[in-house]
């Protein structure tokens, strides 16, 4: 791997998290890097299933933003404050 591919991995990684945690629309304590790295899982997994099933650019982009989402849920849900 290059280091351009490093690059644009992280910048995907990046854009990927942020719409997740855009869409779920909670201020979870996420830092930069936990953002990062539920992009970059989302990105992965996403780019695994869009390839596996020949979907184009958006609707592979959009798997990815949706499966980071589905990442961000668990940790929006633990950080929801809990009154008894």
């Amino acid at each position: 791997m290059d280091i351009n591919g490093l690059w644009s991995g992280l910048f995907t990684a990046i854009v990927v998290g942020g719409l997740a945690r855009l869409l779920v629309g909670s201020s979870a304590p996420l830092g930069c890097f936990l953002t990062m790295a539920v992009g970059l899982v989302g990105a992965g997994l996403g780019l695994a299933l869009g390839s596996a099933l020949d979907w184009g650019f958006w609707l592979t982009f959009a798997s990815q933003v949706v499966i980071a989402a589905m990442i961000v849920v668990p940790f929006a849900m633990m950080s929801r404050r809990r009154d008894f």
